[in-house]
């Protein structure tokens, strides 16, 4: 009968399985690794969806509280319906400025553009603001015949309107770097051209509060 092998009592049989339970303590690490990895970008993800969120927070109060304020400023001609506000966009009928086709303000119009100068002056003295004064149009054609104003289009008509209402903003006093035209014709109706109701709606100018530009630094000589 074959003798029993001697077991080496500092390894022999017992260092067989050595090998093995390194491979699944490395192994378990490197799961445990994985699992730290992935719950950190978890972590950091939360985080940055969390500052995202706060941003957006933060910049929808600062719009609410800039059309509030726009709104006290205003509470005058808002109140007595010479004016609108919606999304912060001042909006005047163009039949309160303006004969139809024409580019010249009425006495009223220019009244009502100068009860608006005081308050929007202010206004912008509280923010790094400038005034959007836009023209818009309906879609017909304009007035013609022998004593009717000379436009090229509706495009021009708009611009020039937005040009009267911008110039007479800056004679009340609104400074000139606060101030700018712009036309969009009969584009962006707020209402159907389909009857006169909605185009006495289309033919309008809005004065909008917008960011100033920001100044690119000057490069060094």
């Amino acid at each position: 009968m074959a003798e029993p092998l001697d077991m080496d009592p500092d390894g022999g049989a017992d260092d067989l399985s050595t090998p093995a339970w390194a491979a699944f303590g490395d192994l378990m690490a490197g799961v445990l690794g994985a699992f730290v990895l992935v719950l950190a970008a978890a972590l950091v993800g939360q985080l940055d969806l969390a500052g995202k969120l706060e941003a957006e927070v933060a910049q929808r109060q600062a719009e609410q509280a800039r059309r509030e304020a726009l709104e006290r400023a205003l509470a005058g001609p808002l109140a007595d319906g010479r004016i609108t506000l919606v999304e912060g966009r001042i909006g005047i009928s163009g039949a309160v400025l303006f004969a139809v086709g024409s580019d010249q303000l009425h006495a009223d119009g220019r009244a009502l553009i100068k009860s608006l100068a005081t308050p929007l002056r202010t206004y912008l003295a509280q923010r790094d603001e400038i005034l959007m004064v836009s023209g818009f149009t309906d879609d017909r054609g304009l007035i013609t015949g022998p004593n009717a104003p000379k436009f090229a289009d509706n495009w021009e008509l708009s611009a020039q309107r937005a040009l009267t209402v911008a110039r007479a903003l800056m004679a009340e006093g609104l400074p000139p770097d606060a101030v700018f035209a712009a036309a969009f014709g009969p584009q962006q109706p707020v209402a159907s051209n389909d009857d006169a109701a909605g185009r006495a709606l289309n033919r309008r100018v809005e004065i909008a509060p917008t960011p100033r530009p920001r100044r690119a630094a000057a490069s060094a000589p």
